[in-house]
């Protein structure tokens, strides 16, 4: 402020008056000796807004950031910085309307590519809480070909009947938006779960289940065996079972022979390697004489009829004649993390907001889903040592490149270029988005 205390005309002391708007500082200078005066802005502005409050809330919403972690920031640094009514005005007037326009650009242009071809899709819902009491879902749409998010579909559980009704409500919106843009799909990868299977077969769409939760869901049952009195040889099989699911999907042609597989490992576990199944009479191993009772198990044992048990009932059975190897709903996982830094559960979010922040998550995924590995300045490729929580021992690992945020610049050249000059048809396009989220949920 020294700079403005003295006038440049006469050296005399100058009247400094100075307006402070977030991170905007104005200061006039008025020299009552010989009248001369100054106005000085750090800052552009466009209409009434400073240029400068834009692009930091811009900056905070489209990265995914939190006001408040940044607030502390600045008032450790005695920085001045805007009120977060200021911030939420903002972005409820440009933000949120520049994230829905780029997302419609985006999906309108995926799904007109993908209408030339029939797509391998994945289905995965997220909740916005564990268990039976969540608010909101978001199902998601992958293509598995290039692990892009196609679609998001938000539902509200109060509006299809309770959160069971939500994955299905959700995969029935996004299959409804392909159809209607010519979208023709070849199958489509998700859990097992009951309605979705039931929905699709309704729908006569070829439905596949993902070895990877399956396989997550028995290793589950089998640890909670292996605690058991005298099955402890449990916790010694559960590798070699939950490997055995891999290789059920992704050696056979069928599921009757994906069944048959599947179950040899009964036999198999009790050093049994001929079996009744014409489909898989014999296990495809090299047989060696063993002198090691103690790690098969034995006929008739309590360990044994508790792994038959899971290994063999219905439902299993069922789900793994349709298993599939070539892609797998982890990448959805992957996603849903993404989505949890741009929409932690802990906050309350209006709808509008939570549309936002996933159709954020989903460009920001699909930005980096390509997993380049990353190369030395020689040119090879990078590897790293990582070391399991879990388990001793150590991985290589390939080092993919750092992620990248394109997607923000764009987003914010949107907002200087097009809605902050122009911003009705934006707020009218935004209002009609949700809208139609609130007509199909009712």
């Amino acid at each position: 402020m020294e700079l403005f205390e003295t006038c440049p005309v006469c050296s005399r002391m100058s009247e400094v008056k100075t307006y402070r708007r977030g991170t905007f500082l104005s200061i006039h200078q008025k020299c009552h000796h010989c009248s001369f005066s100054k106005k000085w802005k750090s800052q552009p502005v466009m209409g009434s807004t400073p240029v400068g409050n834009i692009q930091l809330s811009a900056a905070i919403y489209f990265t995914g950031s939190s006001y408040f972690n940044l607030q502390k920031v600045f008032q450790a640094m005695h920085l001045q910085n805007m009120s977060y009514k200021a911030f939420q005005k903002l972005s409820n007037s440009y933000l949120q309307p520049a994230v829905i326009h780029k997302w419609q650009q985006y999906q309108e242009e995926q799904l007109r590519i993908l209408s030339q071809k029939r797509v391998k899709v994945g289905g995965d819902m997220r909740a916005d809480s564990a268990g039976h009491s969540a608010k909101y879902g978001s199902y998601s749409l992958m293509n598995l070909e290039n692990n892009s998010i196609i679609d998001i579909q938000l539902v509200q559980s109060n509006e299809v009947g309770g959160s069971h009704n939500m994955e299905k409500e959700g995969l029935s919106r996004s299959l409804g938006l392909l159809e209607s843009k010519g979208v023709a799909v070849d199958y489509i990868v998700t859990d097992h779960h009951p309605q979705i299977q039931n929905f699709l077969q309704e729908k006569k769409i070829t439905h596949y289940y993902d070895v990877w939760r399956l396989e997550k869901s028995i290793s589950k049952k089998l640890a909670k065996v292996a605690k058991d009195k005298d099955c402890e040889v449990v916790k010694k099989w559960q590798c070699g079972i939950s490997n055995h699911a891999y290789w059920c999907a992704a050696s056979s042609s069928s599921g009757p022979e994906k069944v048959a597989k599947w179950t040899s490992m009964v036999n198999h576990m009790q050093d049994i390697h001929v079996h009744d199944n014409p489909l898989f009479p014999r296990c495809q191993h090299p047989v060696r004489q063993s002198t090691d009772r103690k790690k098969w198990f034995q006929p008739g044992s309590k360990a044994l009829f508790k792994v038959e048990k899971i290994l063999t009932n219905k439902r299993v059975l069922t789900n793994v004649a349709r298993l599939i190897s070539q892609y797998q709903t982890s990448t959805q996982e992957a996603f849903h993390s993404v989505v949890l830094r741009f929409m932690p559960r802990n906050v309350l979010i209006p709808l509008t907001g939570r549309l936002c922040r996933l159709y954020l998550a989903a460009m920001h995924f699909n930005e980096n889903s390509s997993h380049i590995q990353a190369r030395k300045a020689t040119g090879k490729r990078r590897y790293a040592i990582r070391l399991p929580k879990a388990k001793r021992g150590h991985t290589v690992e390939p080092v993919e490149m750092p992620t990248t945020q394109c997607y923000v610049q764009s987003l914010i050249a949107d907002v200087f270029e097009e809605i902050v000059p122009h911003p009705q048809p934006y707020l009218e396009r935004i209002q009609h988005t949700c809208h139609l989220h609130s007509t199909i949920l009712q």
